[in-house]
């Protein structure tokens, strides 16, 4: 269990990654919170720098669209998932359970 940081410090829409092997992103979309890995299955860049629409990021680099809730691609140019992971919040903090099935936290 990894502490990403207080949840009042994640506002609705934001995200932060966390420099894990491999890096993380942390989301806060509408309020429900998910975290996958950092990096497009596509090309190297970081998801967390994206655009967040619903509960989908878009990539910055070359518009490929990932669902937060499954990791599934959902667009053209990635064709494979990025691994999800599960998140809950204790106390206040937001934790990433790294290498275990998401869930979502808020």
């Amino acid at each position: 269990m990894i502490p990403v940081c207080r949840l009042e410090d994640l506002p609705v829409g934001g995200s932060v990654r966390i420099d894990t092997t491999p890096p993380v992103a942390v989301f806060n979309a509408d309020g429900e919170l998910y975290a996958v890995d950092d990096t497009c299955t596509h090309q190297d860049a970081s998801l967390s720098e994206g655009w967040l629409e619903g509960r989908l990021v878009e990539c910055p680099l070359h518009a490929a669209s990932f669902d937060l809730r499954t990791g599934e691609a959902t667009c053209l140019p990635a064709r494979r998932a990025v691994r999800t992971h599960r998140v809950s919040v204790e106390n206040g903090v937001i934790h990433v359970h790294l290498g275990v099935g998401a869930g979502t936290a808020a």
